[in-house]
């Protein structure tokens, strides 16, 4: 039936653009649902009023019928009064609410063959409904995190993309080029120190050398004296 085919469409439209992250999931659920709702509402509608037209050509169908046998009691009397001809009037009157009243069963046969059609879609929505509801919430969870993780891949990719390994390789040399400067003002700061301590006692290394020769010079006169004891 159409409303089904239209609501295949709308239901593959609203799919299909969850997929291609064009609107929200949550949001596309939600159209979803609220479209099954409606489109079932209208089925609803549908059954009534296909039922409502039952009901009415079945009236009509009865009525044809009463108005046949009223017919054919009007011809019996003609006939009982020698009345022929009108008696073959009052039979084809008979005969033409006899095919009206055929007719009008027949359209009631077909009219409860479609009604009976839209109750088994309108059952199948409404299960197809529940089961939209009860998965909602999953179809969602599992939406987000197909989100998460597409953002996620995307975000890596950028991270170690080109032009971010080329950041990260330029921040590599600024670095080792502070380390190296603060190396060697380390150095240069060791030395200084220790330059300032030998400032301390500039002399230290004279004076040290000077004792030495002295006491050299004490010995070497020591040991040239004569021994003057007889």
């Amino acid at each position: 039936m159409e409303i089904f085919r239209r609501l295949v469409r709308i239901v593959r439209a609203n799919l299909n653009n969850l997929i291609n992250g064009a609107e929200d999931p949550e949001q596309v659920l939600e159209q979803v649902v609220a479209e099954m709702q409606s489109n079932l509402i209208e089925m609803r509608q549908g059954i009534a009023a296909a039922i409502a037209t039952q009901k009415r050509t079945e009236r009509q169908g009865l009525a044809a019928q009463s108005q046949a046998e009223e017919w054919y009691s009007r011809a019996q009397l003609a006939l009982q009064q020698n009345n022929e001809n009108l008696a073959r009037e009052a039979l084809n009157k008979r005969q033409a609410y006899q095919k009206t009243s055929q007719s009008l069963f027949e359209q009631i046969e077909q009219q409860t063959q479609i009604v009976e059609k839209l109750k088994r879609d309108v059952k199948s929505l409404e299960l197809k409904i529940a089961e939209v509801k009860t998965k909602k919430d999953m179809y969602i969870a599992r939406a987000r995190s197909a989100q998460a993780s597409f953002k996620l891949k995307e975000m890596l990719s950028d991270v170690y993309g080109t032009s971010t390994s080329s950041a990260l390789e330029r921040m590599e040399d600024q670095v080792m080029q502070m380390e190296s400067k603060a190396e060697v003002i380390g150095q240069l700061s060791d030395d200084n120190l220790e330059k300032r301590f030998a400032d301390l006692n500039p002399n230290q290394d004279v004076d040290a050398e000077l004792a030495v020769m002295k006491t050299k010079m004490l010995n070497d006169v020591n040991n040239n004296t004569p021994d003057i004891n007889p």
